[in-house]
């Protein structure tokens, strides 16, 4: 029952906060889509932390045949994504959260992370998308290319990243457990 209240006030909270940014600040400018951006990562980070752990075994995180090696990506300009990652500190910020270690249960937290983020990314790039129609249709396309441009350099890029990293470490995974039968033998 604790669970359930807490993510319905996460949501009413979310709601809330969204339309006091809707009120207070004019939703054609900058601020507004920033700021609309990272209360809807915050209000998703809140929601996953609060819902827990559960399977996504979906057949959407599995690699697509044209996603293979993520040459797609890098052609998409991920590795510069992942560099200004590392050049604002995020890295590090992830890496604190999220250590990298050698063991499997480590490489499998991670692998699990790269889902949930994806599908964090995914839903908030819907809700902005929302949001950027609305403000194109109402103040025009350039009034609302803020809402845009952040939407892809927030969601869609890490969603790539999220796709080009999962499958390293699936194999990192596999290799931890082959390497653990062959030392338990």
């Amino acid at each position: 029952m604790r669970k359930k209240l807490t993510i319905i006030l996460i949501v009413v909270a979310t709601i809330v906060a969204t339309a006091a940014l809707m009120y207070y600040i004019k939703m054609d400018r900058f601020a507004f889509a920033w700021s609309l951006n990272f209360l809807l990562m915050l209000s998703t980070f809140l929601l996953t932390d609060a819902i827990g752990k559960v399977p996504l075994n979906s057949p959407y995180y599995d690699q697509k045949s044209w996603e293979r090696g993520g040459k797609i990506y890098e052609r998409l300009g991920v590795n510069i994504f992942r560099k200004f990652l590392v050049v604002i500190g995020w890295e590090k910020v992830i890496r604190k959260a999220n250590p990298l270690g050698k063991n499997t249960a480590s490489l499998e937290h991670l692998y699990y992370q790269t889902k949930v983020s994806e599908l964090g990314h995914t839903i908030i790039f819907f809700v902005v998308l929302g949001f950027n129609i609305y403000v194109a249709l109402k103040f025009g396309v350039v009034k609302s290319l803020s809402l845009l441009i952040l939407n892809i350099i927030l969601h869609v890029y890490p969603v790539f990243l999220q796709r080009y990293n999962r499958p390293r470490y699936a194999r990192a995974v596999y290799l931890s457990k082959v390497r653990a039968q062959a030392s338990a033998r």
